[in-house]
This record gives structure tokens, C-alpha cells and sequence, in this order.
């Protein structure tokens, strides 16, 4: 049960400071990627943000060596650069500048933007799709 609190306030906590740091809304991101035109930085800013917040973070939690609720660490993943690994990174790049959402922001704006219903719906198929190809 603790483990469920603990991952609904942090999810609470992400969906508001997408909200409130306008990450949700997709002309956002778009403009943070249009260089060349209407560039907007705040989408820096809060990335900046978040990584001043989570290296401390996860810092800490790996001499701590332990959760919140007790449970063991996960292994620190590879950090080995291969073909999949940067496949899957264009693969979410392209998604994202089409479309304007990763997956956070899209599950945030599925009560009421259309194109997000679409977005996650292609993005649970691509990842099964993803899943089935890789066994």
C-alpha cells in the first residue's frame, strides 16, 4: 500500500509540474524545437529544472541503497550505446516532433485533446510492436 501512495503523489507531483510549467500543451514543445523560428527556451528551463531535482535525488537514494518503501534498488542500467539503443532514441524523437508529446504530457492531456487519444493509442502499438520484435 505504501508503495501505491508513494507512486500516486509522484505521479500527482509530475502531471502538476507539467501543467503548471505549460509542458502539456504541445505548440509548446514545437516551438522549443522550431531553432530556426518561433524558438521558445522553457522547455530547457524545465528539463534544467527537473535534473537539478533528480541527480541529487537518485543520488542519495543509491547510497541510502534502498526505496522509499524499503524495496531494493534496481541495477544501474547499461550504459552501453548500440543500434537499438539509438533507433529507439530517433524513433522517439520523430514521435515527439510530429506530434508534440512524449508519453507523460500525452496521459496528461487524454480527458481532453483528441490528437492525445491517437498519440497514446500509437505509442501502446508501437511499443507492443517493439516488444514482439525484439523476441
Amino acid at each position: 500500500m505504501k508503495r501505491i501512495a508513494f507512486a500516486l503523489l509522484a505521479g500527482l507531483l509530475f502531471g502538476l509540474g507539467l501543467a503548471v510549467s505549460g509542458m502539456t500543451n504541445p505548440d509548446k514543445v514545437l516551438n522549443f524545437l522550431d531553432i530556426a523560428g518561433s524558438w521558445d527556451p522553457s522547455l530547457a528551463l524545465v528539463m534544467g529544472g527537473a535534473l537539478a531535482v533528480s541527480v541529487p535525488g537518485f543520488a542519495w537514494l543509491r547510497r541510502r541503497g534502498r526505496t522509499f518503501t524499503g524495496c531494493e534498488l534496481p541495477p544501474t542500467p547499461s550504459s552501453r550505446i548500440d543500434a537499438r539503443l539509438l533507433a529507439g532514441s530517433a524513433l522517439f524523437g520523430l514521435g515527439w516532433g510530429i506530434a508534440g508529446y512524449c508519453p507523460g504530457p500525452a496521459l496528461a492531456n487524454l480527458a481532453h485533446a483528441g490528437e492525445a487519444i491517437v498519440f497514446v493509442v500509437a505509442m501502446l502499438a508501437g511499443s507492443q510492436l517493439a516488444r514482439a520484435l525484439a523476441r
